[in-house]
């Protein structure tokens, strides 16, 4: 099925960032599939592969899992429902994995021509674009909890466990749904620095930034893929 750029067997709309995972052409047998979905931070952007959080996650139960990165730079909630949607009959996953954006992003459904293969896709919308100056506090997380359903939804129409955690704020989506597994006191930006009283037996006071000085740094990475594996490993099967 697609219409326009929303398609449930179609992930090359949205190669404007190829994903950092393996090719799923031909799709191998014998898992069950991880979708792991985010912005910047979870594609890890100023990072290599092997530095991000998802790489780290994704050693986890290799025997039953296999993992697929589709997070993509710029994307906010918008963008990572519509990647999952696209990906059902593709990756046609039984895990849904998700550091949820900042949530003033928006995806602007226009035909932006990319100039390396001619190709029209929407764009990403940050917080400060001034295409946003219409929206508030109150429209953000309306925006956001529109695709919290969408996600949802998509899990219980196909029999997937979903989990949850956050870039850089955390938003109580426990309000709607108690049984959610949600990490709710860390996420990306918050895990780093701190103090490890059982192994490093010091203060971590220095921030980690990744290459790019924006986004955050390996440090921040290994730490809040040990915290998702400490909260969710034992479901992660």
């Amino acid at each position: 099925m697609k219409y326009g750029h929303y398609s449930d067997y179609d992930l090359r709309t949205h190669e404007q960032w190829p994903f950092r995972c393996p090719s799923w052409t031909p799709m191998p047998d014998g898992k069950k599939n991880v979708v792991i979905l985010g912005c910047s931070h979870t594609w890890g952007v100023g990072l290599e592969p092997h530095e991000t959080w998802v790489h780290d996650v994704s050693k986890h139960n290799t025997e039953r899992l296999r993992y697929w990165n589709l997070g993509q730079p710029g994307a906010g909630a918008d963008s990572v429902v519509r990647i999952l949607y696209s990906c059902q009959k593709v990756i046609n996953p039984n895990i849904i994995l998700v550091c949820w954006p900042e949530i003033s992003r928006r995806e602007r459904m226009e035909n932006i021509p990319l100039d390396w293969d001619g190709k029209h896709l929407p764009t990403n919308v940050l917080g400060s674009d001034k295409r946003l100056r219409y929206e508030t506090n109150q429209t953000d997380f309306n925006n956001f909890y529109k695709n919290l359903f969408f996600l949802e939804k998509f899990a219980e129409n196909h029999g997937c466990k979903t989990f949850h955690t956050f870039a850089d704020t955390v938003i109580d989506i426990k309000q709607w749904n108690k049984s959610l597994n949600v990490i709710e006191d860390y996420t990306l930006r918050n895990c780093w620095p701190y103090w490890d009283k059982f192994t490093a037996r010091k203060l971590n006071t220095q921030p980690s930034k990744a290459r790019d000085g924006k986004h955050y740094g390996e440090e921040n990475h290994k730490r809040f893929a040990q915290i998702v594996l400490e909260r969710f490993s034992a479901k992660l099967k």
